[in-house]
């Protein structure tokens, strides 16, 4: 699966990705519009169950992945150097796909695979640390790697390629951009109530489609699991009968040989049943895919009418305020009419008044 991801990713970005001039990725900064994954070979090789001590002194078992890369111009002149890898957490990768979401808000970015197993029937098991689980975890964790790798934006990022180079001091480099408190700001936002009044016809299709995608695939994921759950009970009667029968023909001599077959068929057919379940459980991890990617989509659709609500608002704001700079402007105008006015009513009664006073003075002399 990842092989065949790594050249579907190759392949979709042909036309995106830049030729390196020197062909190193030590020295040379990726331009825009290049393809990490055309200049580094990508892989999550292993992994790997250890014990240590969490952040509050307490006993833990994790399991750590091995990620290997290697520079793709050493393979093209026929040399095979020893590729450079590093131990990553689960953690670590969601910490850099969380980085992700928040530096590039208008990207789908690629998810991870489950941390818990979820829709599990009740064959499987629901532990972190069992083997079949762990294993198709590390497959998901290698397709987020190359996913991200092969896009045009996303591979430019230098903190991918710290996440790829550099074992310590990596997540400290990205705790320094200051990306959770964006991370906070915006979550309060996209949790607050809002409405935006000319939503992008577009963007509404893409997430009428990714509701029904998401409903969808979630009804489908818990029908295969009451699917599974009545097709293993058949795999356990038709398992319980193999031995009865088995055990019946040790008895009975002269119907030996029939019971003993009858119990081989009925074990070949619970065998039959348990290898379905295991191959359905890797189409089940696919369709866990698709539902990632539709809330990634829906998350994306989210922000963007978040930005539009803002600029409504602000649209909003701007020509309240411009109503109210034109409304100052219109009443300093009429208030300074009204001041001339008032002037010229105190120039015309001074003038009556001296002219009667004037008079008056004429009116004692004679």
């Amino acid at each position: 699966m990842a092989e065949d991801v790594k050249e579907e990713s190759v392949t979709s970005n042909d036309e995106s990705d830049l030729a390196a001039s020197d062909g190193s990725l030590n020295n040379t900064m990726l331009t825009e519009g290049s393809c990490l994954l055309r200049r580094m070979e990508i892989s999550v090789a292993e992994a790997e169950k250890r014990s240590g001590k969490n952040a509050v002194s307490i006993q833990e078992t994790y399991t750590v992945y091995l990620v290997e890369t290697r520079p793709m111009d050493a393979i093209a002149e026929g040399h095979n150097p020893p590729p450079d890898s590093l131990w990553r957490r689960y953690s670590e990768f969601e910490l850099l796909r969380n980085y992700l979401i928040v530096t590039y808000p208008y990207i789908v970015v690629p998810p991870l695979p489950e941390k818990r197993a979820e829709f599990v029937w009740h064959k499987l098991s629901a532990d972190n640390m069992d083997p079949d689980f762990v294993e198709r975890r590390r497959i998901g964790l290698e397709n987020f790697l190359l996913r991200v790798a092969s896009h045009p934006v996303l591979s430019n990022n230098e903190m991918l390629y710290h996440f790829l180079t550099k074992e310590h001091g990596w997540k400290e480099m990205v705790y320094e951009t200051g990306f959770q408190a964006k991370a906070d700001s915006r979550l309060r936002a996209l949790s607050a109530t809002f409405r935006v009044r000319s939503p992008h016809k577009r963007l509404v299709e893409m997430k009428h489609y990714s509701d029904g995608l998401q409903s969808h695939t979630s009804q489908l994921l818990r029908a295969r699991t009451r699917v599974a759950d009545r097709l293993y009970a058949v795999y356990k009667v038709h398992g319980n009968y193999g031995r009865v029968f088995s055990e019946w023909s040790a008895i009975e001599k002269e119907m030996g040989d029939g019971l003993q077959s009858a119990g081989h068929h009925m074990d070949a057919y619970a065998a039959s049943v348990d290898d379905i379940l295991e191959e359905e459980e890797h189409y089940a991890d696919q369709l866990k895919e698709y539902l990632s990617y539709a809330e990634a989509v829906r998350a994306v659709c989210r922000k963007h009418e978040l930005s539009q609500f803002e600029l409504e608002m602000a649209s909003q704001d701007l020509i309240s305020k411009k109503q109210q700079r034109e409304e100052l402007a219109t009443g300093v105008h009429h208030a300074a009419s009204c001041s001339i006015t008032q002037h010229h009513t105190l120039d015309s009664a001074h003038f009556l008044l001296k002219r009667h006073d004037q008079q008056a003075f004429w009116a004692r002399s004679t």
